[in-house]
């Protein structure tokens, strides 16, 4: 853990941010995690650390982290959350829509959309699949 939170010390310096312990206490968090949390939801965890700490002062940090790409993000529910961002390879995910549980999709069908789309130019992509895992369909 020690030596993935120098990487990000490192991204915060790069990118002339601050290193706070409240910057590193987030990115903590959401390396334990492994989903997706709203902003309410650092705010709770952190609650006990950090009882003073706002609700605006995590959302700047977040899209901070997220401009970074210490974090990544999706609309869930109607609501912007955020994960510690997947940087090893390309792949998608999987987000189960009860406790926000994050799995890795490997397949990547880019290739067929840039077939069926030959007159444009994609850019860039993003694709994610909602449902429920097995412990949350289960436990219904």
């Amino acid at each position: 853990m020690a030596e993935e939170l120098r990487k990000y010390e490192k991204m915060l310096k790069d990118n002339k941010l601050k290193i706070t312990a409240r910057r590193m206490t987030m990115i903590e968090l959401f390396l334990n995690e492994d989903r997706y949390l709203s902003a309410k939801e650092v705010q709770e965890k952190l609650h006990s650390v950090y009882p003073s700490l706002s609700y605006d002062t995590i959302y700047r940090n977040l899209y901070t982290l997220k401009e970074i790409e210490v974090l990544e993000s999706t609309n869930f529910e109607g609501e912007m959350q955020f994960k510690i961002a997947c940087s090893d390879h390309h792949h998608h995910h999987f987000i189960c829509e009860a406790c926000g549980d994050t799995k890795v999709i490997r397949y990547c069908p880019f290739e067929t959309w840039q077939k069926e789309l030959q007159d444009v130019e994609i850019t860039n992509h993003k694709v994610e699949l909602y449902g429920f895992c097995q412990r949350c369909r289960t436990s219904a």
